[in-house]
């Protein structure tokens, strides 16, 4: 596993999709149209870690419309879908964007997230993840899977930054 970093180093966060940001479940209509459940509580995190200067990034297994939407509706441009290897795609995004893997963090909950959480130097699986993720992982939420999961997550970055509490003080002015 790559050296613990300090959650107060992160400049870079990424989430993988079905088991994180959604419960899991695979949702399609008769015609074939695929649905997807997101939190509006997890949407929320992924937006103040924006607005405190962490970069947000999305790489899934899967392709999906509602994805693209809910990526849209929450300003994540590094929208990676259908990718195979979410390592690969890791190096060449940090490459891109001249950030050390020991700076960017992944969440992810299936044994295929393995080499990209393993990659970073924060790594993260919701409580229902596999259990041999959850062994693998710097941080392991109390929050299931579409339910919060993501939000804790964003919630400990933010306050290992020192910006947790002034963003939530802003809602009570």
């Amino acid at each position: 596993m790559q050296r613990r970093t300090s959650a107060g180093e992160i400049v870079l966060m990424g989430f993988d999709v079905d088991g994180v940001m959604t419960d899991g479940s695979l949702y399609f209509t008769p015609n074939g149209e695929e649905i997807k459940v997101f939190s509006s509580l997890d949407g929320h995190g992924l937006k103040m870690l924006r607005e405190a200067g962490i970069e947000v990034f999305i790489i899934s297994g899967r392709s999906s419309r509602a994805l693209e939407l809910r990526a849209t509706a929450l300003g994540i441009d590094e929208l990676h879908m259908g990718v195979e290897d979410k390592r690969r795609c890791l190096q060449a995004l940090l490459a891109r964007r001249g950030i050390k893997a020991s700076r960017a963090g992944y969440m992810g909950d299936d044994v295929v997230d393995l080499p990209v959480l393993r990659a970073c130097g924060f790594s993260a699986a919701p409580c229902g993840a596999h259990p041999f993720v959850r062994e693998h992982v710097h941080y392991v939420t109390r929050a299931a899977a579409g339910y919060g999961a993501v939000r804790e997550v964003c919630d400990h970055l933010l306050a290992a930054h020192g910006r947790l509490d002034g963003l939530h003080a802003g809602y009570l002015a």
